[in-house]
């Protein structure tokens, strides 16, 4: 990684260039031939420090591809620059980059339970991001997760319970804290309020509300719901067939 800054000499949390991205279908038969499905069309955009910026559009537009490509998931043409650092390796990333990539950048998913393992309790969930990277003694780590269960609206009595005892609500809340026990510079929330309830969603969106408030969060939240991104978020971009269209900044931007 080589470090980059923008020309006022303060770098976005996120910046974006020329971003391109294709799917290419698998061969059918000996004689088949491969299909390229274009499904980002140059991307490009800037999230300031502290800002929260909503992605929306329709099922299938590319928002999560999007997603997949500033977490070093899948291979794309363009740059991506990640605070302040711009990310050179293209095809599978090291152990090492990915773990770098994983101190600046976390994701909140759509179904919450497939991103928790039902074998482990909580408390073990949580520590293991603590564990992976090697942050504290078990006693350091014991007590930021203990933290992190208050400030996301639960208490530590949820690290002895098993994921098939909470519900909704309570996992995203889980798999919130998780992603911000590293510290990350942006969270990314890809439709981490579809599957929920009405009432329990408006609660996550105050929970992203209150955590970017506190911790100075920069978030990108992407949703179909319009109304949503709207409420919670100072950028809104629109993105259709791969291409994105900012319809609403109330900050003055990096571009």
């Amino acid at each position: 990684m080589t470090e980059v800054f923008s020309r006022n000499g303060i770098a976005p949390v996120l910046s974006i260039r020329d971003l391109s991205c294709a799917y290419i279908s698998r061969n059918f038969g000996l004689l088949g031939k491969k299909e390229v499905k274009p499904v980002l069309n140059h991307i490009n955009m800037d999230i300031a420090p502290g800002g929260i910026f909503g992605l929306t559009g329709e099922s299938g537009c590319g928002k999560s591809t999007l997603a997949r490509c500033i977490l070093g998931l899948i291979d794309y043409e363009g740059e991506i620059v990640i605070d302040g650092q711009k990310r050179e390796e293209r095809g599978r990333l090291s152990r090492e980059c990915r773990l770098r990539l994983a101190r600046k950048a976390q994701m909140v998913f759509q179904d919450s339970g497939a991103s928790l393992n039902p074998a482990k309790k909580i408390g073990i969930l949580m520590e293991e991001p603590l564990c992976i990277h090697r942050i504290g003694s078990p006693a350091e780590r014991e007590r930021k997760t203990d933290e992190m269960l208050v400030r996301v609206g639960l208490d530590p009595s949820y690290k002895k319970r098993r994921v098939t005892e909470l519900s909704g609500g309570q996992k995203q809340r889980v798999c919130v804290g998780r992603a911000l026990l590293l510290e990350p510079k942006l969270l990314i929330a890809d439709e981490a309020i579809s599957s929920l309830d009405v009432s329990v969603a408006a609660q996550i969106l105050n929970l992203f509300r209150d955590l970017h408030d506190d911790l100075g969060l920069s978030i990108l939240f992407i949703s179909h719901n319009t109304d949503a991104v709207e409420y919670l978020c100072d950028t809104v971009a629109l993105m259709e067939g791969g291409s994105l269209t900012i319809s609403h900044q109330e900050h003055e931007g990096f571009a």
